[in-house]
């Protein structure tokens, strides 16, 4: 199932369709941080071969950044599941944060008419 639409909703029944087929089941909290960390980390290393100036070692496995972020998300959709957090409701209060608190923080983009 490669679905590039699929809501919120499907990817957490998704990642929980997965995770609920081990006995072991989801991490605790603070081995799911130190699982986000690592991905943090191993996007942060494709950033740099890519756009910094530290290149590939000769034996190292060609990677991509949307590799590394689907790891990144796949990651976080997990902790959200065993947390019992929607991920959609969390994005939505996050949004409504920014567009409130720094709907003026950075300069707009003005259209034909002037018109933010």
């Amino acid at each position: 199932m490669s679905d590039s639409k699929m809501t919120t909703h499907e990817m957490q029944e998704r990642v929980d369709r997965y995770i609920s087929q081990f006995k072991e089941g989801y991490f605790s909290p603070l081995a799911m941080i130190a699982r986000l960390s690592e991905e943090v980390g191993e996007l942060a290393r494709e950033i740099n071969h890519y756009y910094g100036e530290k290149p590939k070692k000769s034996t190292e496995k060609e990677r991509t950044v949307e590799e590394e972020l689907g790891d990144l998300l796949f990651v976080i959709v997990s902790f959200a599941n065993s947390l019992h957090i929607d991920v959609g409701e969390a994005f939505d209060l996050a949004m409504t944060k920014f567009e409130t608190r720094d709907k003026d923080r950075w300069t707009r983009i003005e259209d034909k008419e002037g018109d933010a």
